[in-house]
């Protein structure tokens, strides 16, 4: 499965979880049920993973967190705000770079369609 094929799969997944749920709920909600969908379509799912930075040549635990990583390839940064701002792009860019990733998924569920809170963005 190509990345491509697996950023398509997170989008589809995303709608399903948000059709179900709609928007209002936590962060936190839409990540366990997101990463539920993924894992019974098959897909290798991490929650939370810990994203070191690499000063000096240390890696250096800054607290930052992915949070999903889905089949080892594309980041997904949840939010539920009232609208994506640039700081959740850079957010997703520099997450992008420290981890070595191209293909990253914004997506924002405190919407009333997800199409209108998805972001796709590549390094």
């Amino acid at each position: 499965m190509t990345e491509e094929d697996v950023a398509r799969e997170i989008v589809d997944a995303g709608i399903a979880v948000h059709r179900e749920l709609g928007p209002g709920l936590l962060e936190s909600a839409y990540e366990h049920c997101l990463a539920f969908e993924l894992t019974k379509r098959g897909l290798k799912v991490e929650r939370q993973k810990e994203l070191p930075i690499v000063y000096q040549g240390m890696k250096l635990d800054a607290g930052y967190r992915i949070d999903l990583l889905v089949e080892e390839s594309v980041i997904v940064e949840l939010k539920t705000v009232d609208r994506l701002e640039p700081i959740h792009e850079a957010q997703l860019l520099s997450y992008l770079k420290l981890s070595r990733r191209h293909i990253g998924l914004l997506m924002n569920f405190n919407v009333k369609l997800l199409k209108d809170g998805l972001r796709r963005l590549v390094l």
